[in-house]
Order: C-alpha cells, then sequence, then structure tokens
C-alpha cells in the first residue's frame, strides 16, 4: 500500500507509551477470548459489552501509571496509522461535501493493553472497536498479530486499513443518523431479529470501508498487488462463521452478529466497485 508523504492528522493519539493507570480489566484467558470474539471490528456493539467490562473491572487490580519513549517501529506504526486516518478524514469530507453535509473528524487512539473510554473499560482482547459515545476508535496493534495466528488472516498493511476503514464506517454511521435507528428498531425484537439487525449495521460498515477504498485510490493510488487479498483474507477470517467453526466446532448462525465471511467480502467489494453510499442499504437486502 502507498501511504508515505501524508500530513499530520490532528485527531490520532498514540497512549502506548503510557499505562493505563488505576483499574485495569483482568481480559486473559477464556474471558478475553470470549470478548474478543464478540467485540471484533466491535463498532457499536462496544457498548453492549460494557455491562460486562464493568463487573470484570470490578475484580481487577491498580496499576502505577508508567511513561516511556516510543520504539522506532512503533513511531513507523504511528505514522501508518496516521497516513490511514489522513486519508479517511480526506476521503468522507469529500462524500459528505458531494451530499450536502458536513464530515465530523473521528479521533483515533492507540492503546497498549488497557483503555477507559465513553463505552467503558476494555483490554486489547476486545478487539478494534468504535465508541459512539466519545466518537473515538480505538486499538491496540497486537490485535493483527491475533488476526493472523489465530484466525488464519493473510495479514498484510491493507489489511490494517480495512479495519480502521470499518471502525470508520462506524463513526459515519453514527453521523448519519443509522446506528441510533439501528437500536429503536432492536427494541421488542427477539434476540435473532436483533442479531439480524446488527449483522446489517456490521457489513454496512464493511461497505463503508471498500467506499473509502474506491475513493482513495482515485485520489492517491494507494493500491499495490496483493493490497484487495489482504483486505478480503481478514474479513474472511472474522466472519461469523470462520470465527465459529474455530472456536467451537460448529456454527449457530441466529447467534451471528458480524455477518458471514461472504456477506462480509461481499460488501466490502460492493462499495469498492460501487463507490457509491447510496448502495449500502444492507438492512434492506438481509430481510
Amino acid at each position: 500500500m502507498k501511504w508515505q508523504g501524508r500530513r499530520k492528522s490532528e485527531n490520532l493519539e498514540d497512549r502506548r507509551g503510557m499505562s493505563s493507570g488505576g483499574k485495569t480489566i483482568v481480559g486473559g484467558g477464556i474471558i478475553g477470548i470470549v470478548i474478543l470474539l464478540l467485540n471484533v471490528f466491535g463498532g457499536e456493539n462496544a457498548q453492549m459489552l460494557t455491562p460486562i467490562l464493568e463487573q470484570m473491572n470490578q475484580g481487577s487490580q491498580s496499576a502505577p501509571t508508567e511513561q516511556r519513549d516510543l520504539t522506532a517501529k512503533e513511531k513507523e506504526e504511528q505514522e501508518f496509522i496516521n497516513a490511514i486516518l489522513v486519508d479517511n478524514e480526506d476521503v468522507w469530507t469529500k462524500i459528505f461535501k458531494e451530499n450536502n453535509m458536513t464530515y465530523e473528524k473521528p479521533k483515533l487512539i492507540l492503546f497498549s493493553g488497557a483503555v477507559q473510554t465513553a463505552c467503558g473499560n476494555a483490554t486489547s482482547d476486545s478487539g478494534p472497536f468504535y465508541c459512539p459515545g466519545d466518537q473515538k476508535v480505538y486499538m491496540d496493534l497486537t490485535f493483527f498479530e491475533e488476526l493472523k495466528t489465530r484466525f488464519g488472516a493473510q495479514g498484510g498493511d491493507f489489511a490494517t486499513a480495512y479495519v480502521i476503514a470499518h471502525e470508520i464506517g462506524h463513526h459515519v454511521q453514527t453521523l448519519l443518523g443509522t446506528s441510533a435507528k439501528m437500536r429503536e428498531m432492536q427494541q421488542g425484537k427477539s434476540k435473532a431479529e436483533a442479531n439480524k439487525l446488527s449483522v446489517a449495521l456490521e457489513l454496512q460498515a464493511d461497505f463503508y470501508a471498500g467506499v473509502w477504498t474506491h475513493y482513495n485510490q482515485k485520489m492517491n493510488n494507494i493500491l499495490e498487488d496483493g493490497d484487495l487479498d489482504e483486505a478480503l483474507s481478514a474479513a474472511h477470517a472474522v466472519g461469523d462463521d470462520a470465527i465459529q467453526s474455530k472456536m467451537q466446532g460448529h456454527i449457530v448462525p441466529e447467534s451471528f452478529t458480524h455477518g458471514t465471511s461472504e456477506q462480509r467480502k461481499y460488501w466490502f467489494m460492493k462499495g469498492y466497485k460501487t463507490g457509491d453510499i447510496k448502495q449500502g442499504n444492507t438492512f434492506a437486502e438481509l430481510r
């Protein structure tokens, strides 16, 4: 992926040089895996985890605050994440302007281990997520090693770009009112029906990641050989069916909250091929 030479975003905050002071959540072992499976590419579903996370936090221990300099590798990672954030800012500002709207830029927080958010406390086991309460994307970059080693994704820089674009897709949904409307639609529904709406929301975020790729390719010619394969491999790895099959040996479709591997790949590619934000009505197509 071609990403060098971008301006510096004012909306990137790198907290990896400091530990999380105060209480931290114990996220290892089986509990950590459960949180990861529930919240991978968490988006709006991060809110639903808040009671679980807070309950776990009651039994946590305090940790002293420490600060250190970032390593050379971490500084390079920061530059890359900054470039992806900048490209998202530019693309979505353009798309919103084309539709007579104003884009409000989200913050992106890099952290290590644990972090406090308006959606509750979380650890790296939660995976990358967007918190609508403070309109921030939270990421521990160790997740991407998990994506390769535990879930069999190909990895690569564009896999990371896809994940960030997906999470910012949830921010777009917040700005457009889609997320709030989805939560209203979930009221009074059975768990299975509510899960279908959650799937639609997540697939739309994948679609928006594809739209971002379409625009960014036209604006910055970012794609190199294999980049789309990296994104599709990541999308496949985090499909509900792929995760359930790997972790429990069977799949339970009515419990899906993010969509199958094929659905996630389809909607990402639809966004990429069309570049048309108006063609992402995943809610209508899932009925």
